[in-house]
């Protein structure tokens, strides 16, 4: 799962999502990875938030333990070789190297990851699934409104 639906967590909204869209995956079976770039994902934006005002401290550590503590969450390390090697395979294909990871992670630990980022989603038009092929044949990048 990509970061963006965990941002409500810590007090975050996204105009286009429901806030709810963690907990609406859970109800419907699904079982919730995340890197633990997520988490640091959430800490750096918490951090700015925290700075201008606009969220307390509490706010974001309380959101943060919420998913870390939470059972029907994995937290996927990104230190793994698994996920690292396949990380610099995918930095040839997407610029950000924290994407890189988090996918990486979906790839190694998921059968799909779910993103409304363009630039993963439009991995599935190039090399990407020669690179996933002997890793993860069946994985998918899909978008909440197609998971959901």
């Amino acid at each position: 799962m990509d970061t963006t639906y965990l941002l409500p967590a810590i007090g975050i909204s996204i105009k286009e999502l429901p806030e709810d869209a963690l907990v609406r995956l859970m109800q419907k079976g699904h079982q919730i990875s995340i890197s633990n770039i997520s988490v640091f994902e959430l800490s750096a934006k918490g951090a700015k938030h925290v700075a201008t005002g606009t969220l307390s401290a509490e706010r974001v550590t309380r959101g943060i333990r919420a998913i870390v503590y939470d059972e029907r969450i994995t937290v996927v390390p990104m230190h793994e070789s698994s996920v690292l090697l396949m990380a610099f395979k995918l930095r040839r294909l997407l610029g950000d190297f924290i994407d890189c990871l988090i996918l990486s992670s979906a790839i190694n630990q998921s059968d799909a990851i779910v993103t409304e980022d363009k630039n993963i989603q439009s991995l599935k038009k190039t090399e990407f699934n020669g690179l996933i092929s002997a890793i993860n044949p069946e994985f998918k990048i899909q978008t909440l409104t197609s998971t959901l």
